[in-house]
């Protein structure tokens, strides 16, 4: 039988979220090749138990004023750079010993491009005969970039479900390969012929992902299997930050039974306890998802699963009777996006203001025993970083942790088309990310850094609250070294000395005492908190923990 090999390469970051990487794409595909008679073997190149501590690329000098230390209090952010998962050697050969005669890499996010082309290199040194296809957002969005490199004889643009089938068969000789539906490849004149992004018209006609396929040891969470579900494709929003946005792959949705038979399959064959909705909005049709979580609920009663939608849950779509289904069903956290509450900033993200849904869904939270994260976004050119400040004093007074998101150029969106024409996207792809601070604008990199820390600050504050402690009092003396050695105290002990005197610090392993690199003034605008609270974060925050 032909057999096709599947690859999900390694990433280089500052941190890896294991659980946002399950191959699910992969899987999606594995199916669909083999429902027309192929052969397919998945490596995940990221399922590895240990990571690797690596330089950090020169391009990332930039950071250094930032990363450059290590902290071991709540308010650090990042500082070693790390190769999280198997070398690419070692993926050659996997793909030499598998024998395939396709070799399909994903390459979902443009900052890990340079991952996916030096894996499809890797393939090509060790397997010279197989031919080496990159699909994902980065070959759909930038189809020339990524066969600019001669390790990469083909890319797919769209959904992989749509294409890769037909890619093979062409491959074998059924069908001519120009045919093949989302397409892209070098012409023997030098110029690439690239159709139109390949689409599944309705997702219920492709088989349900091919959960065997994945290293399930690696995923385990809290001692149970982990999944990943997509219920819908594409978003019907255009948030100019969004890729999908302008894309023209339509927002479609399965069936209920569909996604049911899906998870049923997790739960029952592969002992999932938690499974994370990967939807941009699993909401936003009420009805539609009511029927789903109400299923969920009937048909899981008892098997305690833990429900999650990372992406973010619109909060106009969530109604009492959405968030009540959504408890009983197995949500314990409500991911929320709010953006912003600058009315300015929230014209140029192109969004609505969701501040009533917002405040609505955190009472229902708060009442139901939900717990919430709201995210915004920083650091986007044009916006302002005092009213990103303002964004934090705002979460400040409500039931819920902070997610700061910064703002990153994500290919294919309005707001890259608009970087690009400023001159403000970073030279490399590799700084395509938010924890690179890619945008240096009316927010320069110093006051995302900040407003990071700021974020991390006042979640720190909201965990105390939660355990009914105040934040400690202010005080300005200040010593140049650390006795404690719980994480929590270190905290605490930094807290009260930005209470009082508005500069952050970090902590070294040896209990040495340095200055974070930050913008004094979005210390002082947050130290100052909101007016309602007299003039202090502290006095807003030691209210809130008295309950």
């Amino acid at each position: 039988m032909d057999k096709i090999l599947l690859i999900q390469p390694p990433i280089r970051d500052f941190y890896l979220t294991a659980k946002r990487t399950i191959p699910y794409g992969l899987m999606c595909i594995a199916s669909a090749l083999r429902r027309e008679g192929f052969a397919v073997e998945m490596f995940d190149g990221l399922a590895a138990g240990r990571s690797r501590i690596i330089d950090r690329p020169p391009e990332m000098a930039r950071l250094d004023p930032y990363y450059g230390r290590e902290d071991r209090s709540p308010f650090g952010l990042f500082h070693h750079f790390k190769h999280f998962g198997y070398s690419f050697e070692h993926i050659g050969a996997v793909a030499r010993d598998s024998g395939a005669f396709l070799v399909g890499i994903a390459s979902l996010f443009t900052p890990y491009a340079e991952e996916a082309l030096e894996t499809a290199r890797a393939v090509k040194r060790f397997h010279p005969d197989c031919a080496v296809v990159l699909g994902g957002h980065h070959p759909t969005a930038l189809p020339g970039a990524a066969l600019a490199d001669p390790a990469v004889d083909y890319v797919i643009r769209g959904e992989g479900e749509a294409a890769l089938p037909a890619l093979a068969k062409a491959l074998k000789g059924c069908m001519n390969v120009g045919a093949v539906p989302g397409i892209g490849f070098r012409k023997r004149d030098g110029g690439l012929y690239l159709s139109a992004p390949a689409m599944m018209p309705d997702p219920d006609d492709y088989p349900l992902p091919a959960l065997d396929l994945m290293k399930h040891a690696f995923y385990r969470r809290a001692g149970g299997g982990s999944a990943v579900v997509t219920a819908s494709r594409g978003c019907p929003l255009k948030c100019s930050y969004c890729c999908l946005a302008g894309s023209p792959l339509t927002y479609r949705r399965r069936s209920v039974a569909s996604v049911m038979a899906e998870i049923e399959g997790a739960v029952t064959g592969f002992g999932a306890g938690f499974i994370d909705f990967e939807d941009e909005n699993l909401t936003l049709n009420r009805e539609w998802a009511r029927r789903l979580l109400t299923e969920i609920q009937g048909r899981f009663r008892g098997r305690n699963l833990e429900l999650r939608a990372m992406n973010g849950l619109y909060p106009p779509s969530l109604d009492p009777e959405m968030v009540r289904l959504m408890k009983t069903a197995g949500f314990r956290t409500l991911n929320l996006s709010l953006g912003s509450t600058s009315l300015p900033q929230l014209r140029r993200f192109n969004r609505p203001d969701v501040r009533d849904g917002l405040e609505r869904s955190l009472i229902l939270a708060s009442e139901l025993g939900l717990e919430a994260v709201t995210y915004i976004i920083v650091g986007a050119p044009g916006q302002s970083p005092r009213e990103s400040a303002a964004d934090l004093i705002y979460l400040a007074q409500r039931p819920t942790l902070a997610g700061v998101s910064v703002f990153y150029p994500a290919p294919g969106s309005a707001d890259y088309a608009a970087c690009e024409a400023a001159g403000l996207l970073p030279e490399r792809f590799s700084l395509m990310r938010a924890s690179a601070l890619p945008i240096s604008h009316t927010t320069d990199r110093t006051g995302a850094a900040t407003l990071l820390r700021l974020g991390r600050m006042l979640n720190f504050m909201k965990g105390l609250a939660a355990d009914g402690v105040d934040p400690p009092a202010p005080s300005r003396n200040v010593r140049s070294r650390l006795t404690e050695t719980d994480r929590r105290a270190v905290g605490s002990r930094l807290l009260a000395w930005f209470l009082g005197d508005g500069k952050i610090r970090g902590a070294a392993s040896d209990g040495e005492v340095y200055e974070h690199v930050v913008d004094a003034d979005l210390a002082r605008m947050f130290l100052q908190g909101p007016p309602a609270a007299g003039g202090s974060i502290r006095k807003m925050m030691s209210s809130r923990s008295r309950g």
